[in-house]
């Protein structure tokens, strides 16, 4: 069976192009089920960069809202790969989000991710903030580094600071209070969404 790159959804185009994640949520769908939307997301092996190329070139890129980098896997752990395959879509003036767990600032601390983000064409960011405090964040989400969720909140504020459209993300779960993450998100100046 042929591993899934692309699939379609709400209009957008995203892409999956790795399983690989820096955090472990309880409530990650790819512990429960093999994708979304009939698709599924397990990869055998990740994608190469001409590999995701080439599957984008199977699609008119014009028909879609969006292409979203997202999938099983956190996508920032490919950095270098996410940001060479968004300057090949910019070429087609493609509206570029890239869905994130927002850990990215801990693995790549001597670069300016969020300055290289934006060079590269980025208009926008959905970061899964997922807990309104680090203890709820940690019991929930199983971060490889403890210091994970005040990154995230770092990673947002400097991304909206840099111009990409910020959006923070929660998921309906009764342990997580609501309001408290909605004040996070306006104190940052972005926007913010409840999942599910």
């Amino acid at each position: 069976m042929t591993d899934t790159i692309t699939y379609e959804e709400y209009g957008n185009l995203y892409l999956n192009i790795t399983n690989r994640c820096t955090a472990r949520c309880e409530f990650c769908i790819k512990f429960y089920t093999d994708g979304v939307y009939g698709y599924n997301l397990h990869l055998s092996k990740e994608p190469a960069v001409d590999e995701i190329i080439t599957a984008l070139q199977q699609h008119n890129l014009s028909q879609y809202n969006e292409v979203v980098f997202a999938g099983f896997g956190e996508p920032l752990t490919r950095l270098d790969d996410v940001l060479t395959i968004i300057k090949w879509l910019k070429q087609y003036k493609t509206f570029v989000r890239i869905d994130t767990i927002g850990h990215v600032l801990l693995y790549y601390p001597k670069r300016n991710v969020v300055a290289e983000l934006k060079a590269s064409g980025l208009d926008a960011i959905s970061i899964s903030l997922n807990a309104h405090d680090q203890n709820t964040y940690n019991q929930l989400c199983h971060p490889s580094k403890l210091e994970a969720y005040q990154s995230v909140l770092k990673f947002a504020r400097q991304s909206q600071k840099a111009g990409i459209k910020t959006r923070l993300t929660v998921v309906k779960l009764p342990i997580i209070d609501m309001k408290k993450c909605q004040r996070i998100a306006e104190g940052l100046g972005v926007d913010f969404k409840i999942r599910g």
